[in-house]
C-alpha cells in the first residue's frame, strides 16, 4: 500500500461545563491529506459488481443493468482486481469464469463485457447469498481497498436469519454502495446493507440512468487512496463514549460498531478514504468536576485498522466554570449537525407514516423536516420535500401532503434523507 497518509482532525466544541456537568459534545472534522495525493496502486484495489438478475429485472431493467455493468467495468483502472456476480436465489460469479478475480486490462474488460451481455433475468432474490460470495472473494485480498456495487430492483426473498448471516459475514470485509432501480425495492433493506458495510444508498428511478450512476460510483471508488481507516477514542477512567455519529456528508450512527482496542480505548471503522473530508459528532460522559478543573475528555486518533500507527489526532477537552454565559453556549457545529440528524429522523418517520396511511403523523413529521431543512440551508433536501408536501410556511413547518406525490418521489426523499450540508459560512465555534 501507499506510504502512511496524513489526516488532520479539527475539533469544534464548547469546552466549558457548569459545575457538576458531565456531557461533552464535539464535532471532529477529519480531512485526509498529506500522503493521499492520488489513488492507491491498482494492485491494491478489488472491485466487485453484484447485479440482480431475478425475474423482476425482465425487460428494460436487465438491458440497462447490462449497460451499467459494462460502463462500470470500462471505468476500472488497469491492474485493478475485479469480478462480476449475478444475483438470483443464489450467487453466481459470471466473470472471471474460474474462481477468484481477474486483473483489469483491455482484454479482460472486453471479455467481461461480452459475458455481461449474456445476462438474463430469471430466478429469485437472495441478497445474503450474494454478500456471502462477495465476502469470500474479498477475503482473498487482505489489505486491499475492497469495494462492491450492489444493484437490485426488488425485495429480498430469503429468510431473515439467512439474510442476517450473509450481512454479518460481510462486515469489515468490503464496503458496498447499494443502488435500487425502479420503485419495487425497500429502502430500509438497502439502507441496512449500506450502513453495515459503510457504503452509500441511492435510488435510480429510471433504469436509463443506471450507466451514468455506475460510472460515478466506480469513479469515486477508483479515487480511494487508503483502506480500512479506524477512529480510536481514548477516554480517561470514569468516562465513557455515549455515541459516535458520522454527520457529514451523510448521517451514520457508528456507536454500535465499537471494537475494544485497550482498557481505555475503542475503535470505530471509517472505511476507505481518498482526498476528502468527513465530520463526526462525538459525545462523551465524564466524571463531574469542580469549578476550575480541566480534563482531557477524549483523544481522537486516526489509524489503519489493525495497526497502532497514528495518522492524525485531535483532543476534546472539558473545563468546569461557574460562568453561565460560557457553559450554556452550544458550539455552532454541534448545533448544526444535531439539527441535521433530527432532519433525517423526521423524514424517515414521516415517510413511514405516509406509506402506512397515517396522514396526520406524516404531515407533522414532514413539516418538522421542512422547518429543519430551511433553518440549516439544506436546499437539496428542501427540494425533495417539496415533491411530497406543499410548503405553506417553511420556517414554521406548515405543510400539506401532496395527493399527487409519486412513489419515486417519496422513495427518493427517504433514500437521500441522511445527506447533510456543512455549517454555513465555513466558520465553526471555538
Amino acid at each position: 500500500m501507499t506510504d502512511a497518509p496524513g489526516f488532520t482532525v479539527e475539533v469544534d466544541q464548547n469546552i466549558h461545563l457548569p459545575a457538576g456537568g458531565t456531557q461533552v459534545d464535539a464535532i471532529l472534522t477529519v480531512t485526509a491529506g498529506g500522503g493521499i495525493t492520488g489513488p492507491a496502486p491498482a494492485s491494491d484495489v478489488l472491485e466487485m459488481i453484484i447485479v440482480d438478475c431475478s425475474t423482476s429485472m425482465t425487460g428494460q431493467k436487465i438491458r440497462y443493468a447490462r449497460q451499467a455493468t459494462i460502463a462500470a467495468i470500462d471505468a476500472l483502472r488497469d491492474g485493478v482486481s475485479f469480478t462480476v456476480i449475478a444475483g438470483t436465489h443464489f450467487a453466481t460469479q459470471i466473470y472471471p469464469p474460474r474462481p477468484g478475480t481477474a486483473t483489469a486490462d483491455a482484454a479482460t474488460r472486453a471479455e467481461a463485457a461480452a459475458q455481461v451481455a449474456t445476462l438474463r433475468a430469471d430466478g429469485g432474490t437472495a441478497i445474503g447469498a450474494w454478500l456471502t460470495l462477495a465476502a469470500r472473494t474479498a477475503d482473498a485480498h487482505p489489505g486491499s481497498i475492497r469495494h462492491a456495487i450492489l444493484l437490485t430492483d426488488g425485495q429480498n426473498g430469503e429468510e431473515e436469519d439467512d439474510f442476517a448471516r450473509g450481512l454479518d459475514g460481510a462486515l469489515g470485509r468490503f464496503t458496498c454502495d447499494c443502488r435500487g432501480v425502479g420503485t419495487d425495492w425497500r429502502v430500509v433493506e438497502l439502507r441496512r446493507i449500506a450502513s453495515a458495510l459503510l457504503g452509500t444508498i441511492d435510488i435510480v428511478a429510471d433504469p436509463a440512468h443506471l450507466a451514468a450512476d455506475f460510472q460515478a460510483v466506480m469513479g469515486a471508488a477508483m479515487g480511494k487512496g487508503v483502506a480500512d481507516v479506524a477512529l480510536r477514542l481514548w477516554t480517561p477512567r470514569g468516562a465513557s463514549v455515549r455515541f459516535v455519529k458520522q454527520v457529514s456528508p451523510t448521517v451514520e450512527d457508528l456507536t454500535d460498531r465499537r471494537s475494544p482496542s485497550g482498557a481505555l480505548t475503542g475503535d470505530y471503522p471509517l472505511g476507505a478514504w481518498g482526498a476528502e473530508s468527513r465530520e463526526y459528532h462525538v459525545q462523551v460522559e465524564v466524571a463531574p468536576g469542580a469549578v476550575g478543573d480541566e480534563v482531557l475528555a477524549t483523544r481522537a486518533s486516526l489509524l489503519r485498522s489493525g495497526s497502532d500507527e497514528v495518522l492524525g489526532q485531535g483532543l476534546v477537552r472539558a473545563v468546569w466554570t461557574d460562568d453561565a454565559a460560557l457553559s450554556s453556549r452550544i458550539a455552532r457545529g454541534v448545533a448544526h449537525y444535531t439539527g441535521q440528524a433530527e432532519l433525517a429522523e423526521a423524514i424517515q418517520e414521516g415517510v413511514a407514516a405516509h406509506q402506512a396511511g397515517d396522514r396526520s403523523t406524516a404531515t407533522a413529521r414532514l413539516g418538522r423536516a421542512v422547518a429543519l431543512a430551511a433553518a440549516s440551508g439544506n436546499d437539496d433536501t428542501a427540494r425533495l420535500l417539496e415533491e411530497v408536501v406543499e410548503v405553506i410556511d417553511a420556517p414554521s413547518g406548515t405543510v400539506r401532503l401532496r395527493d399527487e406525490a409519486t412513489e419515486a418521489g417519496v422513495m427518493t426523499l427517504d433514500t437521500r434523507s441522511t445527506k447533510t450540508v456543512r455549517v454555513r459560512g465555513g466558520e465553526q465555534g471555538a
